[in-house]
């Protein structure tokens, strides 16, 4: 079954609706197994057939995942949206934690690099069988900490 449209906006094939927002289809049924998109109906030959509701869903849940939300946080918004009264407050202060958890990362990224470089710089490429960044590796405690 080729994508199609319809009177409610269009119908899709999961290979489709795979092609339409880049998402792998294993993807598409792991979401559909969490509850992150129902099940779509199926034709009498039993044909999944996915719907534009399905397509806007899998594009919402995918753009979150592109910026890092997880999917705890992903329910989340989604049950803000169900509930017919999106709180935008709540959806702003979730998306401030996100943004907090990303500069935790960052912060965490640049530690590592810095340990990373320091180990490098240490480093005297010699065909030696004492190297430091190996050493450094197999340190119970580490004077350079992330």
């Amino acid at each position: 079954m080729a994508e199609t449209a319809s009177n409610d906006g269009g119908s899709y094939t999961r290979g489709a609706l795979s092609k339409r927002t880049g998402c792998n289809i294993e993807t598409i049924r792991y979401y559909e197994s969490i509850g992150l998109l129902a099940d779509p109906p199926r034709t009498r030959a039993g044909h999944r057939v996915y719907s534009q509701d399905h397509l806007r869903r899998l594009t919402f849940v995918r753009r979150c995942r592109q910026l890092g939300f997880s999917l705890r946080e992903i329910r989340s918004l989604l049950r803000l949206i169900e509930g017919g009264e999106s709180a935008c407050a709540e959806v702003h202060a979730l998306t401030l934690d996100h943004v907090a958890d990303v500069q935790r990362k960052i912060a965490d990224l640049r530690r590592m690099e810095r340990v990373l470089s320091d180990m490098a710089a240490q480093c005297r490429q010699d065909e030696i069988p004492d190297c430091p960044i190996i050493d450094n590796l197999f340190e119970e405690n580490p004077h350079r900490e992330l």
